[in-house]
């Protein structure tokens, strides 16, 4: 074997890996969620956990989604297990729906210890920018086993207008 088809092979898999982490990179870096623990997160002081990780005021997630698009609305899921529907606000502003609330911790009802904590905790806000103009007053949401699912029907387009303008 020559120290070129070594090289060669090297660079092949050096591309591919590369390209693999800006594929990864690229699709999540919007489902990225920093979780800030506050008040009423409930989160376990570090002392009280055995997972070296386990940092109580440094908390990321991916909260995965999807957006769907037909004629008349746009359709936005995202995954955001283990949280009552009564702790989210959802808005649109301007060309983004914005999802925001606070992921509370559930600690077990008898003494022991927590070996391994991974789950994220806090207030979280994930923004997902939309592709078309919404009616924002009509949109709808729904949250069920861990998936918010918002329907937000389309606006109107406006019909571009030629405009003749005379120069003076």
């Amino acid at each position: 074997m020559k120290l070129d088809d070594v090289r060669h092979g090297f660079s092949n898999v050096w591309d591919s890996m590369s390209e693999g982490w800006h594929r990864l990179r690229d699709g999540t870096v919007g489902a990225l969620t920093r979780f800030r623990p506050g008040e009423q997160s409930g989160l376990p002081e570090k002392s009280a956990v055995d997972d070296g990780f386990y940092w109580p005021s440094q908390s990321w997630s991916l909260l995965g989604g999807d957006l769907f698009e037909d004629e008349r609305r746009l359709v936005v899921r995202l995954e955001i297990p283990g949280m009552d529907k009564d702790h989210f606000t959802i808005e649109v502003q301007d060309d983004v729906l914005i999802v925001s609330g606070e992921k509370r911790f559930e600690s077990e009802s008898t003494e022991g210890r927590y070996r391994l904590l991974q789950c994220a905790y806090g207030s979280f806000r994930r923004v997902v920018p939309l592709p078309t103009q919404v009616l924002a007053e009509q949109a709808r949401a729904v949250y069920r086993n861990g998936v918010l699912r918002v329907e937000l029907p389309k606006a109107e387009q406006s019909t571009p207008r030629k405009v003749s303008i005379s120069v003076d």
